[in-house]
């Protein structure tokens, strides 16, 4: 019998500072179940830091024709392919070949520099594409806070990011990968 996703339910508030971004957002998500607390409470994060309206999650892990998260236009043309994890590299160039923008949430402590180095050649000639890195110990921390039902508050501003659930809030800085 095949296993079947586990429902989790966010509402996340974002005040993005930076972007002058200020919303509530109710989340429902479903976590695959090869899909660790980590790279959901990631999607998340790359969800708050991207947040707009038209922001959706994309089908799931075990997809390849759709991203972790995406922004379509109105004729529904992709403006922004969010991944999050260490994509491989011909997922990254289809991607940059369909959406305006393509954007990487890489997490995994220096997996992440192993991954960049073994596809930089390619990967750099990307335009289109913008790489940030998350601390192995900000990514663990954020999973520490998953719970079937979260409420959520993430606030940005001049690149520092305040990530909130409860009493624990945890202070997160992107490093940029690619462009440098």
């Amino acid at each position: 019998m095949a296993l079947k996703s586990t429902i989790f339910r966010a509402t996340l508030n974002v005040s993005d500072l930076d972007r002058g971004y200020f919303a509530e957002h109710a989340l429902t998500l479903a976590r695959h179940p090869s899909e660790t607390d980590e790279r959901m409470m990631v999607r998340i994060l790359a969800f708050a830091l991207h947040g707009d309206e038209r922001l959706q999650f994309g089908r799931g892990i075990s997809t390849d024709d759709e991203p972790a998260l995406w922004l379509k236009d109105d004729a529904g043309q992709i403006v922004r392919w969010i991944e999050v994890g260490l994509p491989d590299e011909r997922l990254l160039r289809r991607a940059c070949g369909k959406a305006d923008e393509v954007i990487v949430l890489a997490y995994g402590g220096r997996a992440v520099d192993v991954w960049w180095q073994k596809d930089a050649a390619t990967l750099s000639r990307l335009p289109k594409l913008r790489v940030l890195a998350l601390a192995q110990e900000d990514s663990r921390a954020l999973a520490g806070l998953a719970e079937r039902n979260m409420e959520l508050s993430c606030t940005v501003q001049d690149g520092q990011i305040w990530f909130s659930s409860g009493d624990t809030t945890l202070s997160i800085m992107l490093r940029s990968v690619f462009p440098v």
